[in-house]
């Protein structure tokens, strides 16, 4: 029953981490959710002053704010009109890619279709700022495909790429009438976000394999004391209270689990993964606990099945609004006064709470950062429980599953106006690929 699913937490102060109680002298609790969202939209729309963009196609003055879009994170762009085979410019633009056939495909403000992608001035770079806006971790393949093999309307218009060397959300786009190479692009970035048509609950809260295959187990002397997310064959994001006192000296006193539910399957038949690294948020605060994220790096790639399978990581600028219903999974407590964690992975459901709310007088009180995120209920009813830190809170967008958030703190068990935190995944995406990129 989802109303078991609590956290154990034992106070020092007036909060505490959420850990394994023999991981640290303070017993740091581990705490997790998970929830099922709505498909979703977000954008970031950014609005230019028009007479300076007649006068500097290539100077823009920027103010950011956040809409929906369906599937894509849109990034870029405003309107203008150009002369030529140039129809216009464009500072908002929405990113998708078909399924059926990998053509990178926009969407321009004001107009409801989809545009195809001329192939000229497109590179590699392009290609990886696109993935990452979409929350992929990399690019896989991109290549022109001619316009004759395309089922394309006589009418169809076709978008730009930016002028200049670099990506970003400040060039511009122009709407074209045909291609001048005549390719359009197709791209491909690494899957994730998915899971096996087979994979299904039990009992109400147990869990299947394959039902959360990003899913591990973090060991450290041969014990469970966090949870962690799969992002890519070799890495894994968990939070920083979970590895910040045991780093490079310990490196093989920890083990990585996937593709499993139950502990009493681990000495049978469940590889263990060595840690090649473990690196936390420079900016990690153990009293604040905030930048509470880290990622490992396995000695050797994991192979990818039905049960082993990397999550999404959130679009740029993705917003999941107060009430957006997400998942959180861990071998926590299911109750407060239980000595022992449970064999079984365990999922319960939790609703997003506003940051406003989270951090009223009769709740947090000003203790949520802009890199958190609360879920949960306002009577309490459904919580994690110890050992679950580092887990992953989920929430699915257009049949995508993105890891939202990590387990991080709270205080007290599934009590009232007592949600659970998590580190905010979307606020750490530079980072992210930025330890991928250099390590």
């Amino acid at each position: 029953m989802f109303n078991r699913f609590c956290l154990f937490i034992l106070l020092v102060g007036p909060m505490k981490t959420r850990m394994c109680p023999t991981y640290t002298e303070m017993e740091k609790m581990g705490h997790g959710f998970l929830a099922q969202c709505d498909t979703h939209k977000s954008d970031l729309r950014i609005r230019d002053d028009l007479d300076d963009l007649q006068n500097s196609l290539e100077s823009e003055k920027n103010n950011d704010c956040h809409r929906s879009v369906q599937k894509s994170v849109a990034v870029l762009f405003a309107i203008g009109v150009l002369a030529g085979s140039a129809v216009g410019i464009y500072i908002l633009v929405s990113f998708r890619i078909n399924t059926e056939n990998f053509l990178l495909e926009v969407q321009v403000e004001d107009k409801l279709e989809w545009l195809q992608t001329c192939h000229e001035r497109w590179n590699s770079t392009w290609g990886t700022f696109i993935c990452r806006q979409l929350g992929y971790i990399r690019l896989l393949q991109h290549r022109g495909v001619n316009m004759t093999d395309a089922k394309l309307n006589q009418s169809q218009e076709f978008v730009q790429v930016p002028l200049g060397q670099t990506t970003g959300t400040r060039h511009m786009w122009q709407t074209r009438l045909g291609c001048i190479s005549g390719h359009i692009v197709a791209l491909k970035c690494s899957e994730c976000g998915s899971r096996s048509k087979s994979s299904r609950i039990i009992g109400g809260s147990d869990v299947t394999v394959g039902r959360w295959p990003w899913q591990v187990s973090l060991y450290l002397n041969n014990k469970h004391v966090c949870g962690g997310s799969i992002v890519a064959h070799q890495w894994i994001i968990t939070a920083a209270h979970c590895v910040h006192n045991y780093r490079a000296p310990q490196l093989s006193s920890w083990l990585v689990y996937s593709g499993m539910v139950s502990h009493s399957t681990v000495r049978q038949n469940v590889p263990a993964s060595a840690v090649k690294k473990i690196i936390y948020h420079q900016k990690y605060d153990e009293r604040s606990h905030d930048y509470d994220i880290a990622m490992m790096k396995l000695e050797k790639p994991l192979n990818f099945s039905d049960s082993v399978r990397p999550v999404c990581l959130p679009q740029y600028n993705q917003d999941f609004p107060a009430g957006t219903e997400c998942w959180v999974s861990g071998w926590g407590h299911i109750h407060p006064d239980s000595a022992q964690m449970p064999r079984s992975l365990k999922e319960a459901m939790v609703p997003i709470i506003s940051t406003k709310k989270c951090n009223s007088s009769c709740i947090y009180d000003g203790n949520i950062t802009p890199r958190m995120l609360c879920a949960g209920y306002p009577d309490g009813k459904v919580d994690a429980c110890q050992g679950d830190s580092g887990g992953p809170l989920v929430c699915q967008t257009d049949y995508t599953w993105r890891l939202v958030g990590v387990v991080s703190w709270g205080m007290g068990c599934a009590e009232p106006n007592r949600p659970g935190v998590y580190t905010k995944v979307e606020s750490f995406l530079d980072w992210i690929h930025s330890i991928i990129e250099k390590n």
